[in-house]
């Protein structure tokens, strides 16, 4: 199942990430390799599966100028 997580650049610093397939489903870092690491998490959370067992290969980056 291939699943699309959004990342933000935070007003305050860091990054916040959404997977809008799961309502809810929302989780931040200070870098983006935090955020990568807390999505596999949070997302292991909707998915039941184990966060080793979630590989994060594509990203998808909205950015604001």
């Amino acid at each position: 199942m291939k699943i699309k997580a959004i990342i933000h650049p935070a007003e305050e610093g860091g990054y916040w990430a959404e997977v809008p397939i799961f309502q809810g489903c929302y989780t931040q870092g200070e870098t983006i390799e935090e955020v990568l690491e807390n999505l596999k998490e949070v997302i292991s959370l909707y998915t039941e599966d184990e966060p080793e067992n979630i590989s994060l290969n594509d990203r998808v980056v909205e950015l604001t100028i």
